[in-house]
């Protein structure tokens, strides 16, 4: 990777947060010359965005910081559609309903990460349905479909892929690269902007908004893209026991999120803190340092401080604070998750391996059939051997709750209800 001479290119290459850019020596030169808008599309397929989108986040927090003016796009107009990238069949269609819920859901996480307003480099957060939604169809085959050529649109991985595994590729969803190319010449045309930044996935549709820019006769548009995020043992980031890690704690709760990352394989603490926490440098350095066991808290401080930016300093703390008590002092803490159980069912008897499953510490009875047998199961701090094991209300504490452990470091609540 050059040596850049801008501040924000220097960030996103010291942090690992670069995997390719359309122009590295003129995209350089723009940033080290003038104040920059840049951009990432979100579209609301949920109603809370995942780890995965934290990534791009971040960069658009490094574009503030760095004296830069980000746009959070939200994708109402192509949500309409859903991205087919890698895709191995066609999204459900979401009707508008669905869309402004979810774009509601994913606006909460930009307000501890961006700073919004009109005035310098405020963030703005822009929806393409603006525009998108007002289209003339046959203007806009004239105007901006000419532009596209089939053939090489056949070449992108995203769409060779899926025709590789003769899968269908409908034309609707063979449009969405098309309307992403035209939402790049929009936020050129209304908000200056230059730059788009998405993930490795993204970059031939990023670059077919550059070409068409281009073509359409906006300033030099560029393209940066982040590399895929897995794990060193090679797994692909973002899945825990519970599903998804979203951001939004209605999904998934603080304490669940700061245990995800506390859990962190001891080679990807270095990587992740440059690229998930606002440390300085020099102080992941000297975590990274960190030998045998102390490597755990270095962990500790990754949990905490990817915590704070998602769900706020005070719920990182109480996080931290809850698995200190429960693992370092034993005590079952009311901030653990929680699961409900019928009440009636409980005074019958739940089997261990079924609960295990309900509290979402395994992902079938054949996988917490095999985490008993290995001796990992717990109910209130005691081991279960027998995979017969029938939990009741005698097993409720005083706080009429039961302790249900994996290991040392995942621990449920039950709760009769």
């Amino acid at each position: 990777m050059p040596a850049f001479k801008s501040d924000f290119l220097r960030v996103m290459s010291e942090r690992g947060f670069i995997h390719q850019i359309s122009d590295e020596t003129g995209l350089d030169q723009l940033f080290a010359k003038e104040t920059v808008t840049a951009y990432v599309g979100y579209d609301a397929t949920a109603t809370s965005l995942h780890i995965g989108n934290l990534i791009s986040a971040t960069m658009l927090y490094w574009m503030q910081e760095t004296g830069h003016r980000p746009i959070a796009l939200m994708g109402g107009g192509t949500s309409m559609i859903g991205d087919p990238s890698f895709r191995d069949d066609q999204r459900s269609l979401l009707t508008p309903e669905a869309i402004a819920t979810n774009i509601e859901g994913i606006k909460r996480i930009f307000g501890r990460i961006l700073r919004f307003g009109d005035t310098g480099n405020d963030a703005i957060m822009v929806n393409n349905a603006d525009w998108l939604m007002k289209l003339n169809y046959v203007e806009f085959l004239r105007d901006v479909g000419r532009h596209f050529s089939v053939n090489r649109m056949l070449t992108f991985d995203s769409v060779k892929l899926r025709l590789d595994r003769e899968q269908s590729l409908s034309f609707l969803e063979f449009n969405y690269m098309i309307l992403q190319g035209y939402d790049f010449v929009e936020l050129s045309r209304r908000h200056d902007c230059r730059l788009q930044m998405g993930g490795s996935d993204q970059w031939g549709n990023i670059i077919n908004g550059v070409d068409l820019g281009h073509r359409m006769g906006t300033p030099q548009l560029y393209a940066l893209t982040t590399p895929l995020l897995t794990t060193s043992s090679g797994a692909k980031m973002g899945k825990s026991a519970k599903g998804a890690v979203w951001l939004n704690g209605d999904l998934f709760s603080p304490y669940d999120f700061w245990q995800y990352w506390r859990n962190t394989e001891d080679a990807d603490v270095e990587r992740f803190l440059k690229i998930f926490t606002r440390l300085p440098l020099s102080e992941i350095a000297k975590l990274a340092a960190l030998g045998g066991s102390e490597i755990n808290e270095a962990k500790k401080v990754l949990a905490t401080e990817t915590t704070a930016i998602v769900h706020g300093r005070e719920a990182a703390q109480a996080a931290e604070e809850t698995a200190r008590k429960t693992f370092e002092e034993g005590v079952t803490a009311e901030t653990l998750p929680t699961v409900e159980v019928d009440s009636a069912a409980l005074e019958a008897g739940i089997g261990i391996l079924s609960l295990l499953v309900t509290a979402g510490l395994a992902a079938s009875n054949g996988e917490a059939r095999r985490h008993i047998q290995g001796g990992a199961v717990r109910v209130n701090d005691q081991p279960v051997s027998d995979d017969r094991r029938m939990v009741t209300p005698q097993d409720l504490s005083p706080e009429n709750v039961a302790k249900l452990s994996l290991g040392k470091k995942k621990h449920v609540l039950m709760r009769p209800v």
